[in-house]
């Protein structure tokens, strides 16, 4: 499978972005989905993430501003993103997996997200 992940950009303090990640085929033995991120000189880590049961989880810092979405008929991965803070400053990377089989795990190319206060 192959990710696009798009949406990134510029935008200023408290605006939104919505970002999109396409795979490149069904996602049959796909079970989990998620969006990360890596701040400047940090680790990349996660934002959010989906089941295949549809169960959402989010990091604290951004529960209540975003929300992680799919479409699995058009093999979409989605995140909006709402009330941006500059901290919020990072590239983005959509995953998928299968968490039965770890040789099914694939990251997209990254989008860079910019607040600016």
């Amino acid at each position: 499978v192959q990710l696009q992940a798009s949406g990134g950009g510029l935008v200023q303090a408290g605006g939104s972005l919505t970002l999109s990640c396409a795979a490149s085929r069904r996602m049959s033995r796909i079970n989990f989905m998620g969006w990360y991120r890596q701040m400047p000189g940090k680790q990349r880590g996660l934002v959010a993430t989906i089941s295949q049961g549809g169960i959402r989880d989010y990091a604290d810092s951004v529960k209540g501003r975003f929300t992680i979405s799919r479409d699995v008929a058009k093999n979409m991965l989605y995140l909006q993103m709402n009330t941006l803070k500059p901290e919020d400053t990072a590239v983005y990377y959509c995953n998928v997996r299968n968490l039965n089989d770890p040789r099914d795990n694939y990251w997209g190319q990254g989008t860079q997200v910019t607040v600016s206060s």
